[in-house]
């Protein structure tokens, strides 16, 4: 076996443990009912590959004789329809799989204790399927430049692939590395799979802009095409995969070393697991569950009956990480569907996965799209500074039970459900305390395990109206304690996370500042002293911060074009709002605003 990089240090590898929103709507995005082959028929299209031409002779082992190839993960941290991975196994006589701590590659640079486990037992998985194909993880910690530089030079690697990370706060990093490549004269293979479809593609086929509503994205990605089905899985019997003798200084290291502390001692008690095989595991339940549904007439069964408690069963944290191919994902879900009704697919059936591409494009180009300022699609509203009500918000100490077990659930699993996300976001941001939605977004790029920089980004501006200005039409915003009650009617799920309220009558739990001295004594929970009185009062507070919209509207008004929502249904459905509610024949949006308004 060879010896590789002796000098360890120069690549920056002694850790020193220091230390990133699933949406849904109707879809226009529909497959047909005939199937395609597993691996794409246009494998090259979505590639770019800095490369001289292949010999036109020759057998496949002479023309890999010589490639020396290192594929280097940061998202995509899995094995299965990883295209760049794939021809990295394809066209390389060795290949050395890499994952570098930079600092801030997969959110590490903001994300808390929760998040990073999730990540790093997604590598300890990696490097685990890895070793059963005889191959290993080598891990770096420092630039990537400054890592590859060395590595052409001691391993002889002149071939680096790498699955595209679309982000504008990627690109400074990956285009240095592309310089070094075209510098020292060797090939990279970048490809998309983190997406279905390419978000400058998108940009591209719109003129040169992104698509500004949701409807305009769904044009534009009807004209290019459904996604490409995914890859057939990785043949390892093509390379060789070497293990170096002094393996050792470059396997994972222990979490320990690099991973921050817990913020919260319950964290210790892990609900979720991260990783590939976590990830198509859940995915076969998944599948099972949506067939199901499928059968008894009627689809997206977690949009219809929410589970607020049930076990750790979401994707989005996979597809986040890139542990689950989202290709995979949205070709299974339409495909399970046909084999059953033998009938075309409806397009909302993957709704939550085309709101995904769509933030991502908005993104693209747009380094501050997680800001206020400097973000042209963001409205500038003059939000209150408020550090003592935003603190009160993050440790879940508002006064208001359903907010604050939605906040305690946040910090000590590192998930809660799309509603739960709605109801503490329109809380914060325009329904109670007027505080900015870029306050909120850096609570969840800590916490939320998957948080996404233009997901979650794209979120916030949403309920908080600051990209959709026809949201700002309709007062409606999410009564703390009526929405609570719809969404929690036995009250498990505050009981869980307050355990301060497990005793509390249900008819005070959502208010329980209006139960009786006798009954707050009774239950061992005095309402100022065992539990916070309310931080603001919600009837006033909305309807002051209603106003303060309207102002915002006014003064906005014929200035220039922005952001808006499609259609009524559309907003409906992205906050997971049926039609009918509770004896309400149809939800529009000033029926919304009388139900979970003020």
């Amino acid at each position: 076996m060879k010896r590789c990089l002796a000098h360890r240090h120069e690549c920056g590898l002694d850790f020193e443990g220091d230390v990133d929103v699933m949406t849904n709507a109707n879809s226009v995005i529909q497959p047909k009912v005939q199937k395609q082959d597993d691996a794409s028929s246009s494998h090259d299209w979505f590639a770019n590959i800095n490369m001289p031409a292949r010999p036109a002779s020759g057998t496949d082992e002479d023309r890999k004789k010589g490639t020396i190839a290192v594929h280097w993960f940061r998202h995509g941290l899995r094995l299965h329809d990883n295209p760049s991975f794939i021809d990295a196994i394809n066209l390389a006589s060795e290949l050395y799989p890499v994952f570098i701590f930079d600092g801030e590659v997969a959110g590490t640079k903001v994300c808390g204790f929760n998040r990073w486990r999730f990540l790093y037992e997604a590598l300890e998985d990696i490097d685990r399927r890895l070793k059963e194909v005889g191959g290993r993880l080598y891990t770096f910690k420092g630039d990537p430049c400054t890592i590859f530089d060395q590595l052409i030079e001691e391993w002889g690697v002149n071939l680096i692939t790498f699955e595209q990370d679309p982000e504008p706060i990627w690109q400074d990093r990956d285009n240095a590395v592309k310089r070094l490549c075209s510098e020292r004269g060797i090939q990279y293979i970048e490809r998309v799979s983190h997406t279905l479809w390419d978000p400058n593609e998108v940009t591209a086929r719109n003129g040169g802009t992104p698509p500004v509503t949701y409807a305009m994205f769904q044009e534009v990605v009807s004209m290019i095409g459904l996604p490409q089905r995914p890859e057939k899985e990785p043949d390892f019997s093509l390379v060789n995969l070497p293990i170096c003798d002094n393996f050792g200084q470059f396997a994972l290291p222990r979490f320990q070393d690099i991973g921050p502390k817990m913020e919260h001692p319950d964290q210790e008690r892990q609900l979720w697991i991260g990783g590939e095989t976590r990830a198509l595991e859940l995915f076969e339940v998944r599948v099972r569950k949506e067939a199901a549904a499928f059968k008894a007439g009627y689809c997206l069964p977690n949009q219809y009956m929410p589970e607020l408690l049930g076990p750790p069963m979401s994707l989005s944290p996979y597809l986040r990480f890139g542990c689950l191919s989202v290709r995979k994902f949205y070709w299974r879900i339409h495909d399970t569907y046909t084999e059953l009704n033998n009938a075309i697919s409806p397009s909302h059936l993957t709704a939550q996965l085309i709101w995904r591409e769509y933030f991502y494009t908005m993104s693209v180009g747009n380094k501050n799209f997680d800001r206020m300022n400097g973000n042209n699609i963001c409205l500038k509203i003059d939000w209150n500074q408020d550090k003592e009500k935003l603190e009160k918000w993050i440790e879940g100490e508002t006064g208001y039970p359903w907010i604050d077990a939605c906040m305690k659930q946040l910090k000590i699993e590192g998930w809660i459900h799309q509603v739960a996300r709605h109801a503490v976001a329109c809380f914060l941001t325009r329904g109670d305390l007027w505080i900015s939605w870029e306050e909120g977004l850096k609570v969840f790029y800590q916490y939320l395990l998957d948080a996404d920089w233009s997901i979650c980004a794209g979120n916030w501006m949403w309920i908080s109206s600051s990209a959709f200005e026809k949201v700002l039409q309709c007062p409606n915003c999410f009564c703390p304690v009526r929405y609570g009650r719809r969404m929690d009617p036995n009250g498990e799920y505050v009981r869980k996370f307050l355990p301060v309220l497990a005793n509390m009558p249900l008819r005070y739990l959502f208010e329980p500042w209006k139960a009786p001295l006798a009954v707050q004594e009774k239950v061992g929970c005095i309402i100022g002293k065992d539990y916070p009185m309310p931080i603001v009062e919600h009837r006033s507070a909305a309807a002051s911060n209603r106003e303060k919209m309207n102002k915002t509207v006014q003064s906005l008004e014929e200035k220039f074009a922005h952001c808006t929502p499609s259609n009524e249904t559309e907003v409906r459905e992205f906050s997971w709002l049926p039609e009918t509610i509770r004896g309400v024949d149809k939800c529009t949006a000033d029926d919304l605003c009388e139900i979970l308004g003020i």
